[in-house]
């Protein structure tokens, strides 16, 4: 069975590609044959390599006038940094006719679809037979299978020996011993060889060698990278999990307590194990009118039965599997279980999000979930990018205010890239998402498919606020209820400048923990008044690892270093979440909470909420002190990538660094390595690279023909620059525009700087309002 999930291309969904690419075992990667590899082909090619998915390059459209199947090929490797085995080469009746089939190199056979078909009938030709009707291109096709075996002879030495064992002749080799070799090396990341078959969709030419490709080259879920997990504070992957290893790991250093205190030692792993019958991951989540949440899982081990019960280790609930569907498009067929390495959907769950691991355990308590530390258990997350964009959102009505807010919670559950925030001053809900194509896709799916009555508001710019001066040292003690229980806790916070060598600073350990996120550096300190040494021996098997037994008076039963950290880290983020003088989160701040175990902290008052609550207090006294000398303003700079002809690139260069205040960095060919999609890779001798020519091609080489053009106003260009997202609003109309519709671009944040000079002046009167 073969689980086919498609992804939009456009660069405002990329988290679509990401959550996909996470659970996926392969790849085909679809490229035009006429504009060939584009900015965003470069994108996703890099986040696949990330997560190290192998790959089948499919090349589409060559049916349309201008389609370059041999030109694509050269950019396959001059862009993608690999080595294009080209397995299927196009048919052109007469060699510069219509496109009307393809030719199988490593079958050596010939496919031709009737013209005006369905793409139903395929007339199968022998290369021997094939002489006759069409000579030129029986001789492509056994040129295609030489160079196709000596590029896998590079690579594995089984095609080597079963060459020699054929009198060095490439053609006598058979087909499945080619198949075996292509493969191994797709398999193998290393060897860089990526199969390339060619094809026009719409009409059904090429698709069905394509899906036997998939069928025959990709992997089957034992031969994908064993996935990467954490318990606790251990990590590792599914293997060493399901072995022990990872459990004993996580006893051996820091022991997890349950409720009760009783630590999980390295003698029991195996028999936690044992109860786990199934380990999935949520990785999307989609709402449906008549079915409700619809939640998309891949397992990774075990069974997920109909009837069972899922503990979601990110949320600490558990959710009862009613049904099991197969999905084909949007029709579903009901099923009895999802085995591993198996895609399904479970409908009806009420909390899963995306990203969220779920586990089947026997014997799991319905109120406190599975033992420790295998409630912990987590599946690598899928990273969600930043938004840049935003928009308010009101409802039409006072009365229709919840419903709003109901859908925009199901919105949200479903692309964890979209963000809801509420402005504090004006009650204001606000809507973050990844450019102006999302926002707008968000908007219309609110209105017409949540059925929400409300206005959205106009696309902004996301800024910062950013300190000029530190603060002193600021107190804060809190003493009130908070969810109908006493709370009591006090710390002390300091805020400054983050300084550009912490900017990678990130440690831990008991009495102190500095964390990295969100653009700032949050510093806790256990600061006890006379600072006990940590001891081996005076740690107990009941006690958290790292915390002395005459600790145990001074820090609550029910909290350890960790939580405690934890607790003030979080109260620090919230009290960053939103500026002194303007709505935006601050960012580029040093933040350092302490906190004395023997005076700030009062027994059983002292819980993570009070904690939080005052370190949320303490960092906003400090932040207010800071921020009377002054803040800054900081704005979003975009790594971006803008693909035009040779006839419209001084237009765009003049465009991006007069009137949007850009700074280009580079100016490159289309075809050379513009991107850094792999630097650390050496490029691909294009003189090496098989391909056949295209129809419209002259009698010089590709490297003569590319030199021939290098003054043609045809010819591609691509600019690499750095502009203020605020100057990209609308940017791809007004490139098309200003390139006749030829212009294309890619962009992705590069970093926060601070606005300065006229620019400073007009965005703070524009903010204020006056």
């Amino acid at each position: 069975m073969i689980n086919l999930i498609d992804t939009p291309g456009h660069v405002d969904f990329t988290f679509e590609v990401v959550r996909s690419l996470r659970i996926l075992d392969g790849a085909v990667c679809i490229l035009d044959a006429v504009a060939g590899v584009e900015a965003q082909t470069e994108k996703v090619w890099r986040q696949a390599t990330a997560y190290k998915i192998p790959r089948i390059i499919y090349i589409n459209k060559l049916d349309r006038d201008g389609a370059a199947f041999g030109r694509t090929v050269h950019e396959i490797a001059s862009r993608l940094f690999v080595w294009p085995a080209v397995c299927q080469v196009p048919w052109f009746q007469g060699g510069k006719g219509r496109f009307c089939g393809v030719g199988d190199v490593v079958n050596l056979r010939a496919y031709r679809w009737p013209e005006g078909g369905n793409g139903k009938l395929v007339e199968t030709v022998a290369v021997d037979e094939l002489g006759e009707a069409d000579s030129g291109f029986a001789q492509e096709i056994k040129k295609a299978r030489v160079a196709l075996v000596d590029l896998l002879a590079s690579y594995d030495d089984a095609i080597v020996d079963e060459f020699l064992r054929q009198n060095e002749s490439s053609i006598d080799i058979a087909p499945d011993n080619i198949f075996a070799s292509l493969r191994r090396c797709v398999l193998n990341q290393d060897s860089r060889i990526v199969p390339v078959y060619g094809g026009a969709s719409f009409r059904n030419i090429g698709v069905q060698p394509l899906l036997d490709a998939i069928t025959q080259l990709m992997p089957n879920p034992n031969e994908i990278p064993i996935p990467e997990v954490s318990v606790g504070r251990a990590e590792g992957n599914l293997e060493e999990l399901m072995s022990g290893k990872l459990l004993s790991k996580e006893a051996q250093s820091i022991p997890a307590t349950g409720r009760k205190g009783k630590a999980v030692t390295a003698r029991q792993p195996m028999a936690v194990i044992g109860n786990l019958e199934a380990c999935a991951l949520a990785f999307k989540v989609v709402h449906d009118a008549r079915r409700g949440a619809l939640v998309y899982v891949r397992v990774y081990s075990g069974t997920i039965r109909r009837g069972s019960s899922l503990y979601n280790t990110n949320l600490q609930v558990h959710e009862p599997v009613q049904r099991l569907l197969r999905m084909y498009a949007s029709d579903s067929v009901d099923i009895p279980s999802l085995l591993a390495g198996q895609i399904g959907v479970i409908p009806g769950l009420k909390y899963a999000r995306t990203g969220d691991t779920l586990i089947s355990y026997i014997g799991a308590s319905p109120k406190t979930g599975p033992p420790p530390p295998i409630n912990s258990l987590q599946l690598r997350p899928i990273e969600v990018p930043p938004a840049v964009f935003f928009s308010s959102v009101e409802s039409n009505s006072l009365g229709e205010a919840k419903s709003v807010k109901n859908a925009l919670d199901l919105l949200i559950r479903e692309d964890p890239s979209l963000q809801l925030s509420e402005d504090e001053d004006s009650g204001q809900t606000l809507l973050r998402g990844m450019g102006e194509f999302h926002l707008e896709i968000a908007a219309d799916r609110l209105m017409k498919d949540l059925k929400a009555k409300a206005t959205m508001g106009e696309i902004e710019i996301a800024y910062r606020e950013a300190l000029l001066f530190p603060s002193s040292r600021k107190t804060a003690l809190v003493n009130r209820e908070i969810a109908e229980k006493k709370a009591k806790a006090c710390c002390t916070a300091r805020v400054d400048r983050l300084a550009e060598a912490e900017q990678h600073r990130n440690n831990s350990d008991d009495f102190e923990s500095s964390v990295l996120e969100s653009g700032n550096l949050i510093t806790t300190l256990i600061e006890p008044s006379t600072k006990p040494k940590l001891s081996s021996e005076t740690v107990t098997s009941d006690e958290p690892a790292g915390i002395p037994e005459h600790w145990q008076v001074r820090l609550p039963s029910h909290l350890s270093s960790e939580t405690l950290h934890m607790s003030l880290r979080h109260g620090a983020l919230a009290a960053l979440g939103r500026g002194i003088h303007y709505p935006f989160p601050f960012h580029n701040v040093h933040v350092t909470i302490s906190i004395d175990p023997g005076h700030e902290l009062f027994g059983n008052d002292t819980s993570s909420s009070a904690l939080s609550s005052a370190a949320r207090e303490a960092t906003k006294a400090a932040l207010k002190e800071a921020a009377q000398g002054g803040t800054a303003i900081m704005q979003h700079v975009m790594n971006v990538t803008v693909s035009t002809n040779e006839a419209s690139l001084g237009a765009v260069v003049n465009d991006l660094t007069s009137e949007r205040g850009g700074s280009v960095l580079s100016l490159e060919d289309a075809d050379a390595i513009t991107s850094g999609v792999r630097e650390d890779l050496p490029s691909i001798d294009l003189r090496k690279v098989y391909a056949p020519r295209d129809p419209f091609e002259g009698g010089t080489s590709f490297a003569d023909q590319e030199q021939a053009e290098m003054n043609n106003s045809s010819r591609q260009r691509t600019i690499q620059a750095k502009v203020p997202l605020r100057e990209m609003m609308g940017y791809l109309k007004h490139l098309r525009s200003i390139t006749g519709g030829r212009g294309s671009f890619v962009m992705s944040a590069d970093k926060f700087e601070r606005v300065v000079g006229q620019q400073e002046k007009i965005l703070r009167r524009e903010l204020r309002g006056y």
